[in-house]
């Protein structure tokens, strides 16, 4: 037995993986693999196989594997403290740097930082910050959440009931009694077109049925709409046009926080350094993780703007400090981290790379598959892009669920050793390359993608399924 397959068999007994058929894995009957090593663009197994990861981790590793100023800036704060807590006003000096990058990349009307471990915990820090809000300002009822279907904000309680995608709800009880979801902005899979409404009506029509939510839960119950400026897991869908435009003008009219979720988005995955600044969004609170330490070390956190800040100042003044706090916030060695890796993006550019080489892997992905028998839509912006697939592609018909092709072309994109992600709710294929791609890389990306989505055309139509 090789010693890959050892360790595979190993963690096949002990570990409880995310995301995962439980009993397939832990019976053998679904692959395992186990990753040792990486750089650039490009992870390695236990058995030397080089894989590109054209999705970063989970949209992640922005700089990339392999960035050893990382490794040493969390080896050199390690030395002088690796923890501390930062309860009742301890800090320490890579949390304050970062809180100021932070605030000076988020821009005006920005205030302070509160740090988490992932996403799913900010989210939850997020809940926790409205409710205080609207108790201190006398408005207790006002405490519901609108979110979006096919949004994704994590997998806690609160927070997966804010993601809007059916296998985080279903036998979890959720979502929970305050969060509703009203319309995606995705334009192709509501085959707007088809129903003869711009992209610019179809903006208007979801910002319609976001304010007949409202009116119909009570504007005095509801506190806040979150929603990612890309939606990211639930598909890569771009918004339409103009649709934060028309969102941010209901939310005004009935006084309700915006809060962007920008973990996908944040610190230069479509060119900007947050998506807000991309599409004219100006939040309340804001949401980040992921591409803030490119996942050298777990890190998040909650950014919160002027307003919402004024006020929690003025409810601890009335009831003293407040009510919440994890044991790792603002641990040294994840800010340290942070430090690093946005210096990183900084000194090489790495936004204004996933600007102009974004560009070009939507350029790229257009020419290979805009055209192609079983590809619907094509879309993405800077370093995100997506395939939906379609037996019909002029008709916008989906594919029978059974055949599974989604998945299929992921794992036929596996065998051409690239990593990219069969997305939940549809036959998706999503793409998120570190910002470190070249054009080279995204032609290798595009050539591979090809080759996989080509061979899965020729087994349905061998297959008879294409035809049926």
């Amino acid at each position: 037995m090789s010693d890959h397959q050892d360790l595979i068999d190993r963690d096949r007994k002990v570990t409880f993986h995310a995301s995962t058929h439980l009993r397939d894995f832990a019976h053998g009957d679904m692959p395992g693999r186990v990753i040792t090593g990486g750089k650039g663009i490009n992870i390695v197994d236990k058995d030397g196989r080089e894989f590109i990861d054209g999705f970063a981790g989970l949209y992640c590793v922005n700089i990339g594997y392999g960035r050893t100023e990382v490794a040493e800036a969390i080896y050199q704060q390690a030395l002088e403290l690796s923890y501390y807590h930062t309860y009742v006003g301890h800090s320490n000096p890579p949390q304050i740097a970062l809180s100021e990058k932070i605030l000076e990349l988020a821009g005006p009307g920005m205030s302070k930082v509160y740090y988490g471990m992932s996403g799913s915990d900010a989210n939850e820090t997020q809940l926790k910050i409205v409710r205080y809000y609207n108790n201190v300002l006398g408005r207790p009822q006002k405490k519901k959440v609108i979110s979006r279907m096919r949004g994704y904000h994590g997998s806690g309680i609160a927070s997966g009931s804010l993601t809007g995608l059916k296998a985080f709800h279903d036998h979890f009880d959720l979502p929970i009694d305050t969060i509703r979801h009203t319309e995606a902005p995705c334009y192709y899979l509501r085959s707007a077109e088809q129903e003869g409404m711009s992209e610019r009506e179809f903006s208007r029509h979801c910002a319609a049925r976001l304010e007949e939510m409202i009116l119909a839960e009570g504007p005095e119950t509801v506190a806040a709409f979150i929603g990612e400026p890309v939606l990211g897991t639930g598909g890569i869908v771009p918004p339409p046009e103009g649709y934060w435009q028309e969102i941010q003008a209901v939310l005004a009219k009935y006084d309700v926080l915006l809060i962007a979720d920008e973990v996908v988005c944040g610190f230069g995955r479509i060119g900007t350094d947050f998506g807000s600044h991309f599409y004219g969004i100006k939040p309340d609170l804001i949401t980040v993780a992921k591409g803030l330490t490119s996942a050298y070390q777990p890190l998040s956190g909650v950014i919160v703007g002027d307003r919402v800040w004024q006020v929690l100042e003025q409810g601890t003044g009335e009831f003293g400090p407040i009510g919440h706090g994890w044991t790792y916030s603002g641990h040294a060695l994840g800010c340290a981290a942070g430090l690093a890796n946005l210096a990183i993006i900084e000194r090489e550019g790495l936004t204004q790379n996933a600007a102009e080489t974004g560009a070009y892997l939507q350029t790229r992905m257009q020419q290979a598959f805009g055209e192609h028998p079983i590809v619907g839509n094509v879309r993405g912006v800077g370093m995100l892009a997506a395939l939906e697939f379609s037996p019909a592609p002029s008709a916008r018909r989906a594919f029978d669920p059974a055949l599974k092709v989604g998945p299929r072309i992921a794992a036929a994109a596996l065998d051409e050793n690239l990593i990219a992600r069969a997305m939940p709710q549809g036959d998706i294929l999503g793409f998120a390359p570190p910002l470190v791609t070249t054009r080279d890389e995204v032609d290798e990306i595009v050539a591979r993608a090809k080759r996989a989505v080509d061979r899965v055309l020729d087994e349905l139509t061998n297959s008879g399924d294409l035809q049926n």
